[in-house]
């Protein structure tokens, strides 16, 4: 089944994609969620995240990509945060990567600079939030402008030799993640970290050549995608990760329409696709629900005609393939309905009509098929 559009065709959820030459077995994918499960503070995930990713990759999804990964200590959400700093790290990783390969499935790693929402408490039900202190095993936080996030410390201007440091903290990451045998990067600019505190106004208010106008706003993500596209494999896809919108219509902030300009920008510079979500600079009133940023998507995928994935309270099967259907979008990202269900791509294909021979159910759940 294909349908787009404009095209008049369809594309089901279980037909694959080829992007920059990589062929991704189908278009469900593992988004990335952080799991604040590297509990010796070092970077390094543990059996936590082998299992985690590969009981995903057992249950079908085409591409997993790993939660925000630290391109620095200091660089990490959170002190329980996965990074790619160092060797230790690139082994730990490599054994995920290959037990992934093994099910069929590809894998990415989403490099991250968390800025001024750095150094924070894990995001679990036993921690308050807020800013974790230099004597609780954290660290000064940076970010474009000494402007806070809301509840968390006030973070320190970046000199133009820091940015430059994290620019090469990004390429550095991303020569680790290839020899950890992850096939796709992702860019993390959303949700309000660094690259996207650069991009909007609500955290930037830099009056050198990284502030004031979309131009400089711009320049670091885009500096970022240079500096990565030159370190790794030309057939390797490079994605990035955008809030579209930070949902704030009072004051100036990131919107749609600098989404859409940024994007085309970013595929002349070598990103290859997009997935589209929304928020996490400031406090706003987001009406979540149901598909809430599906329009986002398909927005830049009509205007760009860049491959993109959508996300955002996307549950059920039928739900899932209705954007497809109405080219709302060429990839589906699964989030918190992957958290519940680590097969739910068999389930896919068992309720999209594919029959049970044709279905690539591990042979030791092979009783379990639906």
């Amino acid at each position: 089944m294909e349908f787009s559009a404009n095209l008049n065709i369809m594309t089901s959820l279980l037909s694959s994609i080829t992007i920059r030459g990589l062929e991704i077995p189908n278009r469900m994918w593992l988004a990335p969620m952080c799991q604040y499960q590297a509990n010796q503070l070092d970077g390094v995930p543990l059996d936590w995240h082998l299992v985690h990713y590969g009981a995903r990759a057992v249950g079908g999804f085409g591409l997993l990509i790993a939660e925000s990964t630290g391109i620095s200590p200091e660089g990490r959400i959170s002190p329980r945060c996965t990074g790619l700093w160092n060797d230790d790290q690139i082994a730990a990783w490599k054994k995920i990567t290959n037990f992934v390969h093994a099910q069929g499935s590809l894998m990415g790693v989403q490099l991250n600079h968390a800025g001024r929402k750095a150094s924070t408490y894990p995001a679990l039900p036993e921690f308050a939030p807020g800013t974790q202190s230099e004597n609780e095993g954290g660290w000064e936080a940076f970010g474009p402008s000494a402007i806070a996030q809301s509840g968390l410390d006030t973070p320190t201007e970046l000199t133009l030799d820091g940015i430059l440091r994290i620019i090469e903290d990004f390429a550095s990451a991303a020569k680790r993640a290839v020899r950890a045998g992850f096939d796709v990067i992702e860019i993390h600019g959303a949700h309000g970290y660094l690259l996207h505190q650069f991009l909007t106004p609500l955290a930037n208010k830099r009056t050198d050549n990284y502030g004031g106008s979309f131009e400089n706003r711009t320049r670091l993500f885009k500096e970022v995608a240079q500096a990565i596209r030159a370190v790794i494999p030309d057939t390797m896809p490079l994605i990035a990760r955008i809030s579209a919108t930070d949902w704030i219509d009072d004051e100036p902030s990131w919107d749609a329409d600098q989404t859409v300009q940024l994007v085309s920008e970013l595929q002349a510079l070598g990103v290859d696709a997009v997935d589209i979500s929304t928020g996490g600079a400031v406090p706003a009133k987001i009406p979540v629900g149901p598909s809430y940023q599906v329009e986002f998507a398909r927005r830049v995928k009509q205007e760009v005609g860049i491959p993109t994935s959508t996300v955002g309270l996307i549950t059920e099967v039928q739900q899932a393939q209705d954007h497809l259907d109405r080219g709302d979008a060429d990839i589906v990202s699964l989030g918190r309905a992957a958290l519940r269900y680590p097969s739910w791509p068999l389930q896919a294909a068992h309720e999209l009509g594919k029959k049970r021979d044709e279905i690539p159910y591990p042979p030791s759940y092979a009783r379990g098929a639906w």
